[in-house]
């Protein structure tokens, strides 16, 4: 089978047809995209990944992971937001996530019960971003309730609060947003999803 390619012309003769092929344009986009890095073009580099919980776009600043994002976020709706929030200077640079998807591997592996890459919380702020601060202090395999997580930033009555905090952490399973349940015991809400939740949660008992 003849490999998927398109034609280029030669600008020395505009009748000659080149085939590129898809792993020559990828290489091509590795060499401009690692340029960039480079020439310091690049404010946000993205990449995505496949997980035991469905695909997941990974992006970094400078000052670390900025963002995680699910399948059933729309991954063009985030790309748009990060271009909004941060900067429009957004590229695909997989080689930037590489230590980031290593660690997710090795999480989803179970040989990895807490993340050692920096992490860039301004997509959230004030008190969302202190709650979300404090969540990796939730041991893997533990869980707290919303209220136990108010009483552990100091704000008591803040129950809803936390609850919100949760559902719009920016960076899920590396903030461990899912170690959080309701005070009956249910599960919540969750950026990915309830069975995404309830998948990670079996995870971590398991292992």
């Amino acid at each position: 089978m003849n490999p998927t390619h398109w034609s280029v012309r030669d600008a020395s003769d505009s009748d000659a047809l080149f085939p590129v092929t898809e792993a020559e344009m990828a290489k091509l986009h590795d060499r401009l995209a690692e340029s960039a890095v480079e020439q310091a073009l690049v404010d946000v580099a993205y990449r995505t990944v496949d997980s035991p919980i469905g695909p997941m776009l990974l992006a970094v600043t400078e000052k670390g992971l900025v963002r995680v994002a699910f399948e059933n976020e729309g991954f063009d709706a985030v790309l748009e937001q990060l271009s909004a929030r941060i900067s429009p200077r957004v590229l695909e640079v997989p080689r930037r996530l590489d230590r980031v998807a290593q660690e997710l591997d090795e999480y989803f592996a179970g040989s990895r019960r807490s993340f050692d890459i920096p992490l860039d919380y301004r997509l959230s702020g004030g008190f969302r971003q202190l709650v979300q601060r404090h969540l990796p202090q939730i041991e893997y395999g533990q869980t707290l309730t919303y209220k136990q997580v108010a009483e552990l930033v100091g704000r008591p009555t803040a129950v809803r609060a936390v609850g919100t905090a949760c559902a719009t952490n920016p960076l899920p399973v590396v903030v461990p947003c899912h170690r959080v349940l309701r005070t009956d015991g249910g599960l919540g809400g969750y950026l990915g999803g309830l069975e995404a939740k309830s998948a990670l949660l079996l995870l971590e008992k398991a292992a």
